[in-house]
């Protein structure tokens, strides 16, 4: 890996630099967003707790060296069902590395659908807690309907706001506050947590060092639009101060001149 490389990007909100081009299935009102059969949830306790989490610790140290700074900040909010939201840096990683933030619960995450076609791994993501966007009214409120069930569960609901992928970004890309809709609405804390890339003294590829505050409360949840463009400003100033600790930068992105 030949690293710094430069990317030029002209949208920061639709720029996508993932590695892999997928085809992403529609998600309609057909998909189903919640089974709760027995047979699903033995698959999903097997899946999670003894494939997903154990390859998430180990390519979180053996590969980055990662040490996560601030954990004991959701341990007084175990199972209320919180909102974590994070930066959207490494293609594979923030698929399994969310899952060491809060263990030992076990939680969710709202992804792209093109996460449900990847290679190998793509069939096992529903059970792992994937909740894909949905595509139309239909599918959406199903969608809505899931967030509530398993935040209302106490699940941990990880969104990454920021949408597209751009491998070892520094920064923190603007985004909306759609996905902040969802504490408004639902009374639930939020908290973010940001993963910053530091020089290592034998390696090339850097260490990770995953920051994370909170909590974060709505604070007019009477008038939930500006409630969620509120609670969006908060969380996106707190990341930005996070992000500001990387202190190694391996791609640098440049915006293309109109």
């Amino acid at each position: 890996m030949n690293l710094p490389e430069v990317i030029y990007y002209t949208d920061e909100l639709n720029d996508e630099f993932s590695p892999m081009t997928l085809t992403p299935p529609v998600i309609d009102a057909s998909y189903r967003y919640t089974d709760d059969r027995r047979s699903k949830k033995a698959a999903r306790f097997f899946l999670y707790r003894f494939i997903a989490y154990p390859a998430a610790f180990l390519w979180s140290k053996c590969v980055f060296m990662r040490k996560i700074v601030g954990k004991e900040k959701l341990k007084a909010y175990r199972h209320t069902g919180y909102f974590l939201y994070g930066n959207h840096t490494q293609p594979t990683g923030d698929a399994l590395m969310q899952a060491c933030l809060t263990w030992p619960e076990t939680n969710y995450v709202i992804v792209h659908p093109n996460n449900l076609v990847v290679p190998v791994i793509g069939r096992f993501t529903p059970a792992l807690g994937a909740l894909p966007l949905p595509g139309d009214m239909g599918s959406y409120r199903n969608f809505k309907k899931a967030i509530a069930q398993r935040s209302g569960e106490g699940h941990p609901i990880v969104v990454y706001p920021e949408a597209h992928i751009w491998p070892y970004y520094t920064g923190i890309r603007p985004f909306p506050d759609t996905s902040f809709s969802y504490p408004v609405e639902l009374g639930k804390p939020s908290f973010c947590f940001v993963n910053t890339y530091r020089k290592r003294r034998f390696s090339k590829r850097p260490k990770i060092v995953t920051y994370i505050e909170g909590p974060f409360f709505p604070e007019d949840p009477e008038h939930p639009r500006a409630a969620r463009k509120a609670l969006r400003d908060r969380i996106y100033r707190t990341m930005t101060d996070l992000a500001s600790r990387s202190d190694v930068e391996m791609i640098k992105y440049i915006k293309k001149e109109p």
